[in-house]
């Protein structure tokens, strides 16, 4: 099985705060898409640790809908950073691939939250595929693209629209 991850963040620097994470669990070659996980990370303990905020990005969630909205940035639920990813390397145990959608955004953040935990990030390198790139190159056949901003509804998206182009490609190899 490969994963799929998204998150939701308060800025768009390596540094920035993150709000949601979202991840499922799919295989590209079927339309298996398993067990997902969906955390909302402490936003005060990554303020106290420095991390950004950006007024932009502010106001650009001030212009979401209310209720994604609301749970991008409402306060029940939300875990501590060592939590979080202990729970994140769990889940990625087994991974054959992790996708991001544009994974200098995604990955390059959560690396950068694992160093400054001072964890080593759970995944080699190698590993790491981009579903913005794959869609753009083999078509991406969602009604006007995934643009749901809620972390895990947005992996659901990104992997099922990865496993329609696998398929009507016939791709073998990822």
């Amino acid at each position: 099985m490969d994963v799929m991850l998204d998150l939701e963040t308060l800025a768009t620097s390596p540094d920035c705060v993150v709000l949601t994470f979202g991840a499922v669990k799919f295989d590209p070659f079927t339309d298996t898409i398993d067990k997902g996980m969906y955390i909302r990370l402490d936003v005060d303990e990554q303020i106290a640790l420095g991390r950004r905020v950006d007024e932009g990005t502010l106001e650009w969630w001030g212009r979401q809908n209310e209720q994604v909205r609301e749970e991008a940035l409402g306060e029940d639920g939300r875990i501590s950073i060592d939590e979080f990813t202990s729970q994140l390397n769990q889940f990625i145990v087994g991974a054959n691939r992790i996708w991001a959608q544009g994974p200098v955004f995604d990955i390059v953040i959560l690396e950068n939250l694992y160093r400054q935990a001072s964890k080593p990030a759970p995944w080699p390198y190698y590993t790491i595929r981009d579903s913005r790139t794959l869609l753009k190159a083999l078509g991406d056949d969602r009604e006007g693209g995934a643009n749901l901003h809620n972390a895990l509804a947005d992996c659901v998206s990104q992997a099922e629209a990865v496993q329609s182009a696998v398929k009507r490609y016939k791709l073998t190899e990822l």
